[in-house]
């Protein structure tokens, strides 16, 4: 058993208060066994147990995810999403094998007023709800400086990075952005596929670039430690902000066009820019996203097809995992949500199979092990897997975090 599975106590979000009378109580999909466990090659039992070191030993981050259970009945998550109550999925997290995860929130769903979604007040309220609900608990640490990841991994918790995958919230008030980081914001989006004050995102026909408000806001996020994210924007607004700023930048959830020609991946230029200034990409796995000509139905394969091309395309210390996963119906929620999400300019009109879920990468319970069990098997060392799993982004957090 993992030390995080032993420290976990059972605690279920919210249940400090009653259910059905402090808050709308909705029926939740399950955690763990939502889908079937995958079925990779089998290991060997010197192997498992080298999985096993290493996921327990090693720092182990996920540079992007969504670690919230959803309503299992997907189609009630509008009403979900605007009681602002979240619950987190606890008991999956206490499996994973994680170090830290980069808690990334509602997101581009995050509606509790508003039809659009990211409205400053929707998304203080969706942080302080959050926050709220892990101050009624200790297996979780918040996690505001590098301090926190030690203290995580050395108690066997794990640490919750709080943030967000733009900065639309914003507007033109670049104060906002000391408030977030006050609130506990340690990372932080330029734009989330429309464009917004600081750039364009990925789904507009033209990419202006950074706006002249956005180089003040990467100054600013660069003056108070906040870890900036490119994700989502333009391919120009990416350069620009990689340009700009004087710590590394993350690519927390993405591959490689060159792999699968889609907007929602990142050009060679990008990756290449974003490594020669000392960031890293994280390796994407949200439905229908990275795919590839080899395994064309969406896979722990398939990413890991996108993860040998970033390899050789920038090295090993450049490359990482933000598998964007959730517990719950992951491609009922992009249907939900296509137009909030741009799934349709996310594809760029390519033909691919629809899957139900990411098979090896349907959970954030189940990423680390599938993913350390691949590179295991297919003659990674421990040095290579300790930095793609975690080392790589903790040497950038030490350069940006303050």
């Amino acid at each position: 058993m993992l030390e995080a599975a032993k420290s976990y106590k059972g605690y279920r979000s919210y249940e400090y208060l009653e259910a059905g009378v402090d808050y709308r109580q909705f029926e939740l999909a399950p955690e763990l066994g939502r889908v079937p466990a995958y079925q990779g090659p089998e290991l060997t039992g010197e192997q498992a147990a080298r999985v096993r070191r290493l996921l327990t030993d090693s720092l182990v981050v996920s540079l992007h995810d969504h670690p919230s259970i959803f309503p299992d009945d997907i189609s009630q998550t509008v009403d979900y999403n605007r009681t602002a109550r979240h619950h987190t999925g606890y008991e999956g997290l206490a499996r994973s094998g994680m170090t830290v995860v980069f808690d990334n929130l509602m997101d581009g769903t995050c509606c509790v007023t508003s039809q659009a979604g990211w409205k400053w007040s929707d998304v203080v309220a969706d942080i302080g709800m959050r926050l709220s609900d892990i101050a009624h608990q200790d297996f979780l640490i918040k996690v505001e400086r590098l301090a926190d990841v030690r203290e995580a991994h050395a108690s066997g918790r794990m640490g919750l990075v709080l943030a967000l995958e733009a900065a639309t919230m914003i507007e033109n008030e670049v104060d906002r952005i000391d408030m977030l980081y006050g609130f506990g914001v340690r990372q932080m989006g330029i734009a989330y596929s429309e464009a917004n004050t600081l750039g364009s995102g990925l789904k507009e026909r033209g990419d202006g670039g950074l706006t002249l408000f956005g180089e003040k806001a990467v100054r600013r996020m660069n003056k108070l430690g906040i870890a900036i994210d490119v994700s989502h924007s333009g391919d120009q607004t990416s350069l620009d902000t990689i340009r700009h700023s004087d710590k590394p930048i993350l690519i927390t959830h993405a591959g490689a066009r060159s792999v699968w020609p889609t907007n929602r991946m990142k050009p060679d230029s990008v990756i290449k820019a974003a490594a020669e200034r000392g960031g890293v990409i994280g390796l994407e796995a949200a439905p229908h996203t990275t795919l590839s000509p080899d395994h064309p139905r969406h896979s722990l394969e398939s990413v890991m097809d996108h993860f040998t091309y970033c390899v050789d395309l920038v090295g090993i210390d450049h490359v990482a995992f933000g598998p964007d996963t959730l517990f719950g119906d992951h491609v009922g929620l992009h249907d939900t949500f296509a137009e909030h999400l741009s799934i349709k300019e996310a594809h760029a009109g390519l033909t691919y199979e629809k899957v139900p879920y990411v098979d090896g990468l349907e959970n954030p319970a189940e990423c680390f092990w599938n993913i350390i069990a691949w590179l295991v098997t297919h003659g990674y060392s421990d040095d290579e897997i300790t930095k793609v799993v975690g080392g790589n982004v903790m040497r950038v957090l030490e350069e940006v975090w303050i």
